[in-house]
């Protein structure tokens, strides 16, 4: 198994190999190849037999060039060096150990149409500029899922690391932030000190960069260490991109004290791509998968997918594998059934009711095994309750299944669920908070299925 995130994506490129050519071939003068670098323009392997450096160098060197742009989206020279060269040339490049997918998210690998110009724009200035612009900061980015807000925050990532590799970049998704903020305060009751830890790293960076910011809605810890981390990071001109589902004004329990910073900065907004876009989308995709479609059969795709770029990615995969199964390029009538397999297939996963509890035990500040307990302090009797009413309205299961997932009786829970209905009536900021929840395990499914 690969044991960390570079032998991963060499795996997929010697399985994008043997696509091309016999078991004999690659177990000969291939299997042994071993990746060591990559770097911005080149992709470096050894090998320990002089002999079999030549035959990949001049057999091979093609088929290897075009599988890492399949698999990573990016061309790159291919390089093959001698085993006991690895110290020298790591010593001479800079290496990132952490290498992902998510490195080789571009600027020039994005799709620039009408719907997402200003905010590429943006993003593009932003990481050109060393020293924040108060007119790009902080930035807002939103739109609903699947139209490329991750792609551009990874892309000015990317691209700062590469212009300005001293600074300090950080990038996380909303969630995770969370996470992690639970993760310290838990360690710091035992005297761990680790909220020091969590405000140190977040609040010493150049750039900030929080992906889905719109998960930390409602949860009231959350919100005040982001808030603290947004003043200290601003009062130090230090860089924060953030995007979010939708507008910030549309996110009720968003603290007011966050929403004004937010209107502070740049809102770009990015909606579904044109047709236009989701025609150019789909032959970039074509040109790094190394196909060939009709024109009215691109069209044809662009016409029924239009809200994911996601959705277009995965018709391309599935031509992909339709075309190495077949030897041929599909006919309009198979185009058809992928299309329709796509949009039938493309929906959320369904919510369940693990979802619910981890999402409001966040919010409401308490432990998972504490909902799920028989304690009935005011305030896990209410975390436990909205969790009972929230899976009655998420999720198709009856009144006695959901007792079965919380060790309690159908009657309590119908009790449960009809009292939290009477109280959201009176209680606005609640219902807020409740629906929020509930949008946030939506798009969350929603990305997870993505």
């Amino acid at each position: 198994m690969p044991n960390n995130p570079l032998d991963e994506i060499w795996v997929a490129i010697c399985d994008e190999c043997k696509k091309s050519i016999s078991d004999v071939a690659f177990n000969c003068f291939l299997k042994d190849l071993k990746p060591v670098f990559v770097g911005e323009n080149e992709f470096v392997v050894s090998i320990n037999d002089e002999y079999k450096k030549g035959i990949v160098e001049q057999t091979y060197n093609d088929l290897y060039t075009n599988a890492i742009k399949t698999v990573m989206g990016v061309s790159m020279e291919f390089k093959v060096i001698m085993r006991d060269e690895e110290e020298e040339i790591l010593k001479a490049e800079k290496f990132s150990e952490g290498l992902t997918f998510e490195d080789f998210f571009s600027f020039s690998n994005f799709i620039v149409g009408s719907t997402n110009r200003f905010a590429y724009a943006a993003s593009l200035a932003v990481a050109e500029n060393e020293i924040p612009q108060n007119t790009y900061n902080p930035l807002v980015i939103y739109g609903p899922s699947g139209v490329g807000k991750t792609h551009l925050m990874l892309a000015i990532k990317n691209h700062m690391r590469r212009k300005f590799p001293r600074k300090n970049i950080e990038f996380i998704r909303g969630e995770d932030f969370t996470n992690q903020l639970i993760a310290a305060l838990q360690h710091g009751k035992l005297g761990m000190g680790t909220i020091d830890d969590f405000r140190n790293k977040f609040r010493n960076v150049d750039v900030l960069l929080i992906d889905d910011i719109h998960f930390i809605a409602g949860k009231e810890q959350t919100q005040e260490e982001f808030f603290n981390t947004f003043n200290t990071l601003q009062q130090n001109n230090k860089q924060i991109v953030v995007t979010l589902d939708r507008p910030p004004r549309e996110i009720k329990t968003l603290d007011d004290r966050i929403r004004s910073r937010f209107e502070g900065g740049l809102f770009a907004d990015i909606t579904p791509p044109d047709f236009e876009t989701r025609v150019g989308i789909i032959n970039k995709k074509l040109e790094q998968y190394k196909l060939s479609l009709e024109e009215n059969l691109i069209f044809f795709i662009a016409e029924h997918i239009k809200s994911n770029t996601r959705q277009l990615e995965g018709v391309i995969k599935k031509i992909q594998a339709y075309n190495s199964i077949q030897g041929r390029s599909p006919s309009l009538s198979v185009i058809q059934a992928i299309v329709r397999d796509i949009i039938t297939d493309d929906k959320p996963e369904p919510i369940n009711v693990e979802n619910i509890i981890n999402e409001v035990a966040k919010t409401y500040n308490v432990s998972v095994s504490d909902i799920l307990s028989n304690r009935r302090t005011a305030s896990l009797a209410l975390a436990r309750q909205v969790a009972m009413y929230i899976a009655r309205e998420t999720t198709d299961l009856s009144f006695k299944q959901i007792g079965e997932a919380f060790g309690k009786d159908h009657t309590t829970v119908l009790y449960n669920v009809n009292k939290i209905e009477n109280f959201l009536k009176d209680k606005p900021y609640q219902k807020e908070l409740v629906e929020d929840i509930i949008k946030n395990l939506r798009v969350s499914s929603q990305t997870n299925y993505n």
